[in-house]
């Protein structure tokens, strides 16, 4: 080769394999073949290759960032999801407490009843086809529109179908197994069996609501029922069971693997109460009979001890029967009782929610609040004609005339109480002739020291304050009356006008003329116990005041009370018993022609241990309606 020679080398093109080692051969069979000279490979281009390297180089990052959030940003959660699923928690049920009454007659029940519940955590992560098979079959078995059961499940819903019949429970119970998301779950059904007798003071559960379900996951689940009324709501939370946890430990498939207890569960506490369960029944016997001889349309008896303040009854009629409340009750017999205005009036408490004109039976503490503002000596004799006449304030010629039910002739303080004399507590009360008289101002602040127009504070729900009008609430509601006149006060010194009272009230005002002086709360529940009636915690007395009146100042209004048997209002009916009583009546005008009539009553005279009020609410015409209820129960309380 010359030095201007040079040998040139493509290195762009690629040198074929078969190129340097193809011999003759090869190419001969090619030719038979009818084969070209092929590539056994193509190249990638180099663009390619780096696309393929910058895509790979993106993917591992997106790999390691999935990584990093997985195990590092949610890996907390993702750890507690992971358990949640591996882990199920379920509630062991408990019972809920019971009640009793003071001689430990049981008066509320726990009866066993099984629920069908789903697991929705579950329920979701099947595909549809699953769930419809399974949903077909409880269908089946249940007796339970297949729509309306998916419905259940789609609204989120736990409680499928409650309350299962015995042959219904057998069959689940042997199919559970392969009815994956379901279980079966024991809710003690509440039973009352005096439930008309005993409805409006132990009250009644009703099924538990999403937002009280959420405040307490720990003590409730979906399918629980909550104290809605008297003694089950204001002792909910002593009542109620705290339920024990099972943990379950399932594969990836589900099935369980393992369970363990994990918390025991405990049954609620239960309520021993003051109430005399026996004597209730007979004064609702008594009451209902005497209601239907008048034909009046309610009334209420209430009865305290007055060393404690205790509730040995508490009786509003009508009543109801608080079992339609509970599950598997009959709901025709509900509705009939909710769509009915005037059987919806027998759900509303009387006795603590009532409020009342009180007429007479004002007068011992009009008595005691004169006494002790010295306003009359209780010997001084007023003579009653059986009337005042009052001359008016803007017109001289006219007359107004406050009428006695009839003419008591010289009456003393004691004489007054124990006939029921209008003219003298119009005398002492608003003032007559030369008499000075207590006036509102007065008498409003007495008949609050006897806890008049104030709750009791009774350990029950629904407990409304009584009323005692004065004179800027008359002001007030009627501006177009020139004020208060001495009309008013007379009208509130016998318990007539504007005065609302409940008969709570008026019982527990009359323990403190009854004990001496001390006005005690009333108390329905006396102890709480465990479910082996162990004690647990004693309610005591409570005082809401004493000493405001003086104790020989009280003496004198009891012996006028006792007089009001031997020989006044009461007389006739109260002097039969077989233990001394003392007494005040009262008949308090409604207008029209009708009435309410009352009488509170505390026996024996020496030291009693019963004051018993009752009101049977509008009575037409002037009847004995309290009276015969009262003799007919304390004959019978004394008798035992």
């Amino acid at each position: 080769m010359g030095k201007n020679k040079k040998i040139k080398f493509d290195f762009k093109n690629d040198i074929e394999p078969h190129e340097v080692l193809l011999d003759s051969l090869a190419k001969k069979r090619e030719a038979e073949l009818g084969l070209s000279e092929k590539k056994l490979e193509v190249p990638l281009l180099k663009k390619i290759l780096q696309g393929l390297l910058i895509f790979s180089f993106i993917l591992i990052l997106i790999l390691f960032g999935k990584t990093i959030q997985l195990q590092v940003v949610e890996g907390k959660n993702l750890s507690a999801l992971s358990e949640k699923n591996k882990f199920i928690i379920h509630q062991i049920q408990a019972e809920r407490g019971v009640i009793y009454d003071k001689n430990l007659n049981q008066l509320v029940f726990n009866w066993p009843s099984f629920d069908l519940v789903c697991q929705n955590t579950d329920w979701e992560n099947k595909k549809e086809e699953e769930k419809d098979k399974i949903l077909k079959e409880i269908s089946e078995i249940t007796k339970k529109n297949f729509e309306e059961l998916k419905q259940k499940i789609e609204k989120g819903e736990d409680l499928i179908v409650e309350n299962l019949d015995h042959q219904t429970l057998i069959i689940l119970e042997t199919k559970i197994g392969e009815l994956p998301g379901f279980r079966i779950e024991q809710n003690p059904i509440r039973y009352y069996p005096d439930g008309e007798t005993i409805s409006h003071l132990i009250g009644y559960t009703g099924k538990i609501k999403s937002e009280e379900l959420k405040a307490a996951p720990e003590f409730y689940t979906i399918s629980d029922y909550i104290g809605r009324d008297g003694l089950e709501k204001s002792y909910e939370e002593i009542l109620r069971k705290n339920p024990g946890k099972l943990k379950i430990e399932r594969d990836a498939q589900g099935h369980m693997i393992s369970k363990e207890t994990i918390q025991l569960p405990e049954s609620g506490k239960s309520l021993v109460l003051w109430l005399d369960s026996e004597l209730q029944k007979k004064i609702q016997e008594e009451l209902e009979k005497e209601i239907k001889i008048v034909g009046a349309k309610g009334g209420v008896a209430v009865a305290l001890d007055p060393k404690t303040g205790g509730v040995l009854t508490l009786v509003s009629y009508p009543t109801f029967n608080n079992n339609l409340f509970q599950k598997g009750a009959d709901p025709e017999a509900l509705r009939d009782l909710l769509d009915d205005p005037l059987k919806l009036n027998a759900l509303f408490n009387r006795a603590i929610s009532g409020k009342y004109l009180t007429g007479s039976t004002i007068k011992p503490l009009i008595a005691s609040a004169a006494l002790e503002e010295k306003i009359i000596s209780p010997n001084k004799k007023i003579n009653c004609q059986g009337k005042i006449l009052v001359q008016d304030y803007w017109n001289p010629e006219k007359i107004w005339e406050y009428k006695d039910w009839k003419t008591h002739g010289l009456t003393d303080l004691r004489k007054a109480i124990a006939e029921s004399c209008n003219v003298y507590f119009y005398t002492v009360g608003g003032g007559y002739g030369d008499q000075e008289g207590l006036g509102p101002t007065k008498i409003k602040k007495f008949l609050e020291l006897f806890g008049w127009g104030d709750k009791t504070g009774i350990d029950l729900p629904g407990e409304a304050e009584g009323f005692i009008p004065d004179k800027e609430w008359k002001k007030k509601t009627f501006p177009n009356d020139p004020g208060w006149w001495d009309g008013d006060t007379y009208n509130l010194s016998i318990g007539q006008g504007f005065l609302q009272i409940t008969p709570l009230e008026v019982a527990a005002s009359f323990v403190s003329i009854a004990n001496g002086g001390k006005l005690l709360q009333p108390q329905v529940v006396k102890e709480i116990i465990d479910s082996k009636k162990n004690p647990i915690e004693e309610i005591k007395p409570k005082v809401i005041r004493e000493n405001f009146i003086k104790p020989e100042n009280l003496q004198i209004v009891r012996e006028g009370m006792r007089q009001a048997v031997t020989s006044g209002s009461a007389t006739g009916w109260l002097d039969q018993l077989r233990v001394p009583a003392a007494a005040k009546t009262g008949t308090a005008e409604l207008g029209k022609e009708f009435y309410n009539n009352w009488v509170t009553v505390f026996a024996p005279y020496e030291d009693p241990q019963i004051v018993l009020t009752i009101i049977i609410e509008n009575v037409k015409g002037v009847q004995t309606a309290a009276l015969p209820v009262a003799k007919a129960v304390l004959e019978w309380y004394f008798a035992r």
